[in-house]
């Protein structure tokens, strides 16, 4: 059973991104690394995110972002940006990385944890940003351990005797484990929207009895270059600079 697990999320093609945490995490001499989906759009690197993902991870759910682009779900749920990026996605993705994605699911069990890429009620694309939103996702299982992505906002939320608590979750903050029911977002790696531009990760330290929420610098203006050089959205780019 691995004590020390890393949990990332929304990574959307940022490798630049990625590879900073995932050196971050080699620091912290991790068991495991769980991804909650959304590997790619959005960003300009899918298919060497697939691959970093693909190999380092030992659990790893589908976003939405990865089933539109590969039309398992409606694509007419995109507009704007998000959809000028999943077109241009699916138009570079390479075969080994569809075979991969093509693998994934919404959601999963992973040892005392139930893992969701939106929520246990709508793995896909249910967002829980609210104290509502959370007590319905603690009503919906019974797992102490909730993981989910999807926001893009680190949040930490507890469901004891006492009611809900929580909130979002900057970096540095800690929570003990085992005391009362969790449900985290680690954030996003890629494409942060909680006003830190910071890559988002969460580590679970299961010896330690804590969940601690960090964030990585990482070289945004590399990936915004890359972003232009591809013709994707601008503002897309000029949103990683900001976290929004």
């Amino acid at each position: 059973m691995a004590t020390r697990i890393a949990v990332i999320s929304d990574i959307h093609a940022n490798l630049h991104a990625l590879d900073a945490v995932l050196a971050a995490i080699a620091e912290e001499g991790v068991d495991e690394l769980w991804c909650l989906g959304d590997v790619i759009g959005y960003g300009p690197r899918p298919n060497e995110c697939v691959a970093v993902v693909r190999e380092g991870a030992a659990v790893c759910l589908a976003g939405n972002h990865d089933l539109v682009v590969l039309g398992k779900i409606d694509s007419q749920a995109f507009v704007g940006e998000a959809a000028a990026a999943a077109r241009w996605t699916a138009s570079v993705l390479e075969p080994e990385a569809r075979a991969f994605l093509d693998t994934l699911v919404p959601r999963a069990e992973a040892e005392d944890a139930q893992l969701y890429h939106g929520s246990p009620l709508d793995p896909i694309w249910d967002y829980v940003l609210s104290e509502p939103a959370a007590r319905e996702s603690f009503a919906a299982t019974s797992a102490p351990l909730v993981l989910v992505g999807h926001s893009h906002v680190a949040l930490g939320i507890l469901a004891g005797p006492g009611g809900l608590h929580g909130g979002q979750a900057p970096a540095g903050t800690e929570l003990v484990l085992g005391e009362e029911r969790l449900l985290l977002n680690p954030g996003s790696v890629g494409q942060p929207r909680d006003g830190d531009p910071r890559a988002a990760w969460l580590l679970i330290d299961k010896s330690a009895g804590r969940a601690r929420f960090r964030r990585t610098d990482y070289p945004v203006e590399q990936t915004q270059a890359e972003m232009r050089e591809r013709g994707l959205p601008e503002a897309l780019a000029a949103r990683l600079s900001h976290g929004v």
